[in-house]
């Protein structure tokens, strides 16, 4: 195992209460913090840009790049919002994050925060995870009390604000265009780009959106610098990835690894192998919203570039694990059950297009497909992709990698409706 880098205050094996702000600093904490503070803003964001650091909530574009299109010679108010939404069904790194280690959350928002001189920063945090935003608060109250939050910070001339916002529940909300509205108290709705939220974005100022991880890996290329970051990983995915593994594995959870790591060695070292008698099926690499990766793919290593390659996306790299027990037309069933319900209605061929996929995909399931049904559902999963945001396609990711890959069981049930997961694929490898 690698060197525990944004896990290691964090015991993944058993809960425990979060690390307190003594043991915190002891250990190194706000270090990166203190470094940044006495460069120039400009300077913090080379830093950031040379480390090669990605974002961590799924897109993987370069953090540095984004910050740099937020205007430094703005003279009004520019927000930074931390992104703790977490709707991506299977994904709980952030979680995990915020309510163990809520001081290195802080630490990085403060960077990022005198990076782009903002003054005002908001973490939102998906409704469910009360327990993580108790956690948060008392940090937050903390760091005010030791001088790493409110006016001056440490001496240094620098104000920053932050608080907590509890999000209203819905899937869209991660989104960070809808995320900001839903911020503002309006309907969680994308908005059109451009303009985009650098320049554009809470309450029409600027601003910057970025996923917990991401904001957690700041103090440690500040305090330990860019070229240690870059060393850690692959070429064009640098630093460490927390990794985690849910469903059909015997050891589900969350590993701190490099970028790069093959997928193999994750769900047969790390996750311990099959949980039942049956051998691996498929994997969805990224949460939900990233296609289906099947056994002859497992070698693939764990990173932006290569999973890219591979078809998918490593997206949260949180994988959801099925075995050859599991019926794909059943899978598939519930996943886009999930989207139809999520959709936030704004665009026609989502609105319509996912409930009418989910109505045919149960109807094979049920018994009650027609011979039709399969080219239908190949030529809806072009028209869904025409929508204002990535909701569409991220639904289109799982669905259309089942279709094809696993088009002998959807064949199957519209002959005899019966299930296919019994006669696995000839060749399929575990």
């Amino acid at each position: 195992m690698s060197e525990r880098i944004l896990l290691k205050n964090i015991d993944t094996t058993r809960p425990g209460p979060p690390c307190s702000y003594d043991r915190y600093v002891k250990g190194g904490g706000y270090e990166g913090a203190r470094a940044a503070l006495r460069m120039t803003p400009l300077e913090v964001q080379q830093v950031v840009k040379d480390s090669g650091l990605r974002g961590r909530g799924g897109a993987g574009f370069p953090t540095g790049l984004k910050w740099s299109f937020v205007p430094m010679d703005f003279k009004g108010q520019k927000y930074l919002i931390c992104n703790c939404d977490e709707m991506e069904p299977g994904t709980f790194k952030d979680r995990a994050l915020i309510y163990n280690d809520p001081h290195q959350l802080i630490e990085g928002m403060i960077i990022a925060a005198y990076a782009m001189q903002m003054t005002k920063g908001f973490i939102f945090i998906r409704y469910e995870y009360r327990k993580g935003a108790e956690s948060v608060n008392h940090a937050i109250a903390i760091a005010e009390k030791n001088g790493w939050l409110g006016r001056n910070i440490q001496g240094s001339g620098f104000d920053f604000h932050l608080e907590t916002h509890l999000s209203a529940g819905r899937y869209i909300c991660g989104e960070e265009t809808a995320l900001i509205n839903s911020l503002e108290g309006r309907r969680a709705n994308p908005r059109s780009k451009p303009p985009f939220p650098q320049t554009k974005g809470f309450l029409g100022q600027p601003t910057i959106v970025n996923n917990v991880e991401t904001l957690c890996c700041l103090p440690h290329i500040l305090a330990r610098g860019a070229s240690w970051f870059k060393s850690i990983g692959t070429e064009g995915s640098s630093g460490t990835k927390i990794v985690g593994a849910s469903g059909r594995v015997r050891r589900p959870g969350l590993w701190e690894l490099p970028m790069g790591v093959p997928m193999r060695t994750v769900l047969e070292e790390y996750a311990g192998g099959p949980a039942r008698e049956h051998g691996f099926k498929a994997v969805i690499p990224g949460g939900l919203s990233t296609p289906m990766m099947t056994p002859d793919q497992f070698d693939t290593p764990l990173d932006f570039d290569s999973v890219a390659k591979a078809g998918s996306r490593l997206g949260t790299a949180c994988l959801i694990v099925f075995d050859e027990g599991d019926c794909m037309v059943n899978v598939t069933e519930n996943i886009i059950r999930f989207y139809a319900r999520e959709s936030c209605g704004f665009c026609t061929p989502c609105r319509e297009g996912i409930p009418y996929i989910h109505d045919i995909v149960k109807a094979i399931r049920d018994g009650a497909g027609c011979e039709g049904d399969l080219p239908t559902l190949d030529e809806m999963a072009k028209h869904i992709m025409h929508t204002f945001c990535a909701f569409a396609p991220g639904a289109q990711g799982p669905f259309l990698s089942a279709i094809t890959k696993f088009r002998h069981e959807f064949e199957n049930y519209l002959r005899a409706g019966a299930p296919a997961a019994a006669t696995p694929a000839a060749g399929r490898q575990s």
